[in-house]
């Protein structure tokens, strides 16, 4: 990528789009849980354990900060050229303290890992054999970041913070082309998250299917009301309007790929905890204490998410042929 220097007047700023994201959240909100779910989908289908996923994505991003802390740039193809890739050395003291998983809960699913070959211990180095596992190359996360920053950048149009809105396709040329460097930020943002929500909800199940009673409820709030409105206000639609549809055990386990069983478990703590309602239907809708849960939780998330956007941004305004 040939690169013009980016005038200092003309870079996007933070606290810009944070505030076209709240502002647009009506619009922007139901995308964004969308995709993370989907996300969530992903990981729990690679391993049918989250924890295990989240400490291998977190020993992918200490090789993508040595990229960094290099100067070290790789494409996407540079990346994913070898079938492995090479580690730092790690302990389990240090993935339990990262991640707040319990010592003999990381040392087993770590464990669980080198037998199944996906972490290998090869001449003195650590690699990760990426050929054993599933959704190793994050092709459909870069395509959903990559639609969901293209409606950012329209509604930033709107809001007069970018000239002209940037079209997925090259958003997507921009993440393939920065790979090490924007998944590293894309990680940044992704793994506390799993960790903030984990506090809240005790395991990552049981956030990843009270998360997709979010998602559900995020669409079909967009489409009851099409008027923009803002993160407080939408979120507030949520549970007060009537029409609001939920979902039963049976469909959040298809979405999610976590077996009924499990999903009926774990609905049950979160109805005893008034984190869902059920109707005589049986489907699940969230309650009002849901604001007070996750509203500052999800701040944190935003905020992580304008500064990633951010970044992306002004990479495509160094790039000399937009």
């Amino acid at each position: 990528m040939t690169i013009n220097n980016l005038e200092i007047s003309k870079q996007i700023y933070k606290e810009e789009i944070l505030n076209v994201l709240d502002k647009k959240y009506s619009t922007l909100g139901p995308m964004w849980v969308s995709q993370q779910m989907e996300w969530q989908n992903t990981i729990y289908e690679s391993f049918k354990d989250h924890d295990k996923y989240l400490i291998l994505i977190f020993l992918i991003k200490k090789a993508l900060d040595f990229y960094s802390r290099n100067f070290i740039k790789l494409s996407y193809e540079e990346f994913y050229s070898k079938k492995t890739i090479e580690i730092e050395k790690f302990n389990i003291v240090e993935v339990s303290k990262a991640l707040k998983i319990p010592k003999e809960s990381a040392r087993r699913k770590i464990l669980e890992l080198e037998n199944e070959h996906v972490i290998n211990k090869i001449n003195n180095k650590i690699v990760i054999d990426r050929s054993k596992f599933s959704y190793s190359k994050p092709e459909k996360s870069i395509k959903r970041m990559s639609r969901f920053l293209a409606m950012l950048s329209e509604m930033c149009e709107k809001e007069n913070v970018l000239l002209k809105n940037i079209p997925s396709e090259k958003i997507e040329i921009i993440i393939k082309e920065n790979f090490s460097y924007i998944w590293k930020i894309y990680y940044e943002m992704q793994i506390p998250m799993m960790i903030n929500y984990k506090k809240i909800f005790k395991d990552l199940e049981t956030f990843h299917i009270f998360g997709t009673c979010t998602v559900n409820q995020h669409l079909h709030a967009r489409k009851i009301s099409l008027d923009y409105m803002n993160r407080e206000s939408f979120i507030k639609s949520l549970y007060t309007n009537p029409k609001m549809q939920g979902l039963n055990a049976m469909s959040i386990s298809d979405i999610t790929g976590i077996p009924r069983a499990t999903v009926i478990r774990k609905l049950k703590k979160l109805v005893a905890r008034k984190n869902l309602t059920i109707d005589d239907k049986k489907h699940y809708r969230l309650t009002g204490s849901f604001t007070k849960i996750l509203l500052p939780l999800q701040e944190i998330v935003i905020v992580k998410l304008a500064s990633f956007s951010t970044q992306v941004f002004n990479l495509h305004l160094l790039n000399k042929n937009n």
